[in-house]
């Protein structure tokens, strides 16, 4: 069982960078996969990074290759999504995740917990 709280959403310009934060709560927050979807209005979730227990793989979606980091420090119990050169299709709420198989999931479904969503708006 993981508890995951999102921070760092907030308004941002075309351009601009946000640092989104995930903190868990739990004594095996390394035992997880862990990853980052974004919903918008009107549409459904989907992916748009993972990374694995350790940190030392990664996979991204096509939209933000490029653009995002994700990141994780297993001491800190905290996984980061560094959002760099950000574009107006890219706001969104953004979910943290979860889930206890091995694999870089890329569906929602593939995620065991979720955390509440952090709102990012990007301005034109």
């Amino acid at each position: 069982q993981v508890q995951l709280v999102e921070s760092g959403g907030g308004l941002v310009q075309a351009g601009g960078s946000l640092r989104l934060s995930c903190a868990a709560s739990g004594r095996t927050f390394s035992s997880y996969v862990t990853g980052w979807f974004r919903q918008a209005p009107g549409k459904e979730r989907e992916f748009v990074a993972a990374i694995s227990r350790s940190g030392g793989n990664t996979y991204y979606a096509d939209s933000v290759k490029g653009r995002f980091t994700i990141s994780r420090d297993n001491a800190k119990n905290t996984v980061y999504l560094q959002m760099n050169n950000l574009k107006s299709e890219d706001t969104a709420v953004y979910y943290c995740a979860a889930r206890r198989d091995l694999g870089l999931g890329i569906r929602k479904y593939d995620y065991d917990y979720w955390g509440q969503g952090a709102q990012v708006t990007v301005s034109s």
